[in-house]
């Protein structure tokens, strides 16, 4: 006479743990696809600093003179010297310009970083545009090789209309290299049009 009520009883515990082990299986896959959907938002949109990607030039110039400043920084367990050649420059929104940052191995073995990098203040992400920059792709120097990286960038004449840049006087771009381990990549990583000295 028991049978019957402990049925449904059995079912509504089965449903609940099919529930349990579907919702731990959708959490799992989320908790691994959320670094690559974080990423690309914050490409698609600038949030966090993320710089854009541009493939053209700006097709017209602004009217605000903003100030770019150049940071860079090196992880310890990689043995670079790595600096901007010059620490700020004053650009016209819309203006495409050119900046290099000088690059040194002090070691004596071939070393490979790959680079971080954000603007700030974080709303500036959005409008500033890269044409070309060694943060694209790892990059490798042979034993005390040196070399001149570009970075081709613009600010978008956008951001003038943009209520939360409007105070906004000067734009600091960061880049923080840090050490890749493992085999070495070959050497055609290194960014277009550098000047590379050995």
């Amino acid at each position: 006479m028991n049978a019957a009520p402990e049925q449904p009883l059995n079912k509504r515990r089965r449903n609940i743990a099919a529930t349990l082990l579907v919702g731990s299986a959708v959490m799992l896959a989320l908790s691994f696809a959320s670094v690559p959907l974080y990423r690309a938002f914050c490409a698609a949109t600038g949030f966090g600093g993320r710089t854009q990607v541009a493939k053209t030039g700006a097709a017209t110039r602004g009217e605000r003179t903003l100030t770019v400043r150049f940071d860079a920084n090196v992880a310890r367990d990689l043995p670079w010297s790595f600096e901007p050649e010059v620490r700020k420059i004053t650009l016209r929104t819309g203006e495409t310009t050119t900046v290099f940052y000088k690059v040194v191995n002090l070691s004596d073995r071939e070393t490979r970083g790959s680079a971080a990098y954000n603007v700030s203040p974080e709303q500036a992400g959005a409008y500033f545009d890269k044409l070309a920059c060694f943060c694209f792709s790892e990059q490798v120097l042979g034993p005390h090789e040196k070399a001149e990286w570009p970075v081709v960038f613009y600010l978008d004449p956008a951001l003038e209309g943009d209520e939360a840049m409007r105070k906004v006087e000067e734009i600091t771009l960061s880049y923080s290299f840090f050490a890749v381990k493992g085999a070495p990549a070959p050497k055609t990583s290194r960014a277009p049009d550098d000047k590379s000295k050995s």
